[in-house]
C-alpha cells in the first residue's frame, strides 16, 4: 500500500536535497546485493533524518537497527564536532557489508557500529543519548522505548520507523502479530504523559516523540 500518492512522493523527491556520491552507491549496492533492500531508509526519508538530526545538533545518536548504515550516515551528518553515533544490529551477515559503507564515510571516526542484541547493549550504555531512531524488529519497539528511555535527555527526541505499517494499523481485518505490535507501540506512545508525539505519514510512518520528564 502506497501511503502517499505516488506522484506526489516523486515531485517531494524531486524537490529534496540529492543524495551525497556515497548515499547513492550505498542505495544501488543495496538493492543489487542485499535481501529485503525496502529496508532501507532511502534518499527521501534519509534527508528527513538528516534534517532532524541538523536542528537537534545531538552529541549522542542511538540507532537500533543499522541494516546496511544509510539511515546512519544520514543521521550522523548532523552530530556535534566531538559527537558520536551508536548503531545496533543484531545481523552478522550484513556487518561486513555494512561496515565498508561506514569506513567510507568522512565521519567514520564518529559512528559506533555494534553487531549483537539491542536489548543486552542498551543497558550497558552510559551515554546521555540526544537522538534515538528505531527501526528493527517491531514486536521488540515498545520494549527498546522502555529500555532506553531513562537514557535520554529531558528535551531530546525519538524517531520510529515504520508504525504505519503498509497502513495495516488501519485495516481492521490485518491481526498479524507485527501489526498489532505496531498498533499497542502507538497506543502506547500516545498515552506517554512523559512525552509530547507527532505521527508523520512520511515513507512507512515515522513517530516524532520529544521527552518532556
Amino acid at each position: 500500500m502506497e501511503i502517499v500518492d505516488s506522484k506526489i512522493a516523486a515531485y517531494c523527491q524531486q524537490h529534496t536535497t540529492a543524495e551525497s556520491p556515497l548515499l547513492r552507491q550505498l542505495n544501488r549496492d543495496t538493492h543489487a546485493q542485499v535481501l529485503q533492500p525496502r529496508m532501507l531508509s532511502g534518499h527521501f526519508q534519509g534527508r528527513f533524518l538528516s534534517m532532524i538530526s541538523h536542528m537537534v545538533r545531538p552529541k549522542c545518536i542511538l540507532e537500533i537497527g543499522t541494516f546496511t548504515g544509510y539511515s546512519a550516515l544520514c543521521l550522523a551528518e548532523g552530530l556535534t564536532p566531538d559527537g558520536k553515533l551508536i548503531t545496533i544490529d543484531v545481523n552478522e551477515e550484513i556487518e561486513r557489508f555494512t561496515s565498508k559503507y561506514l569506513q567510507d564515510s568522512p565521519l567514520k571516526n564518529q559512528i559506533d557500529f555494534r553487531i549483537g542484541d539491542a536489548a543486552e547493549i542498551i543497558p550497558t550504555l552510559t551515554e546521555t543519548i540526544d537522538l534515538v531512531f528505531i527501526d528493527a524488529d517491531k514486536v521488540n519497539y515498545q520494549k527498546y522505548y522502555d529500555l532506553l528511555f531513562d537514557k535520554i535527555r529531558i528535551g531530546g527526541y525519538l524517531l520510529i520507523d515504520n508504525v504505519l505499517w503498509d497502513g495495516k494499523v488501519t485495516n481492521e481485518a490485518a491481526r498479524d502479530k507485527k501489526t498489532e505490535a505496531i498498533r499497542a507501540f502507538n497506543d502506547y506512545v500516545q498515552q506517554d504523559p512523559r512525552t509530547e508525539n507527532l505521527l508523520l505519514p512520511i515513507r512507512d510512518g515515522i513517530m516524532l516523540a520529544r521527552k518532556l520528564a
